[in-house]
């Protein structure tokens, strides 16, 4: 019994720096809005490692999908989620929804 408990507190305690790593990541939220449109429609952000919250605030299914970035993430309604991105290069970065034509939107990096 002491065994495992040593054996799983080193796995824990080697667990916790990844967590923290992660936990510390600059956030940004996009909500779908339950008008059909993503809110904000221009999404700033500095270059790194980040991650996008995205908030389906609609009743329908809706889709954050952006081919530069290679990012694609369905939601169902009333869902959050979220994606984890890293970028270096400053730019543009269009995305948008393929169930909903009508909602796109931009990524922008900023020059450091």
């Amino acid at each position: 019994m002491r065994v495992w408990l040593i054996l799983l507190s080193i796995f824990v305690s080697g667990l916790l720096p990844l967590a923290a790593a992660h936990a510390e990541l600059p956030t940004h939220t996009l909500t779908f809005t339950a008008d059909g449109r993503f809110d904000p429609p221009r999404l700033e952000v500095a270059p790194g490692r980040f991650k996008i919250v995205l908030v389906n605030q609609s009743t329908q299914a809706v889709e954050f999908e952006s081919l530069p970035l290679r990012a694609e993430k369905v939601l169902a309604p009333g869902v959050t989620s979220f994606v984890v991105l890293s970028l270096s290069r400053p730019g543009e970065y269009p995305f948008f929804d393929d169930f909903h034509p009508q909602a796109k939107g931009v990524l922008v990096v900023r020059p450091k």
